[in-house]
């Protein structure tokens, strides 16, 4: 996950919270101005997604008070699923 020195990277014309250039994950961390700016965000999750990325979402209160669960949650969008009939 890029985001070095609390310097949060580029991707075009955005500034992101976190991404994951290899798995093309986007992890932005949310604070309760986002509730008001659905359409802005809307805008902005669609022209990262034309470019291949997946957009998540986490409240940062959930970062804060669930770390353990917001964790979960991005593992699970970066290691892919296994394949069913695999193994």
């Amino acid at each position: 996950m890029a985001s070095s020195s609390g310097a949060r990277p580029p991707i075009g014309p955005y500034i992101v919270d976190f991404v994951c250039f290899e798995r093309k994950l986007v992890v932005e961390v949310d604070g309760g101005q986002h509730a008001i700016r659905t359409g802005e965000d809307g805008k902005r999750t669609a022209w990262l997604e034309s470019r291949g990325f997946k957009v998540i979402r986490i409240w940062n209160n959930e970062a804060l008070q669930n770390t353990d669960g917001a964790v979960e949650y991005i593992l699970r969008h970066l290691i892919p699923a296994p394949l069913a009939g695999a193994g």
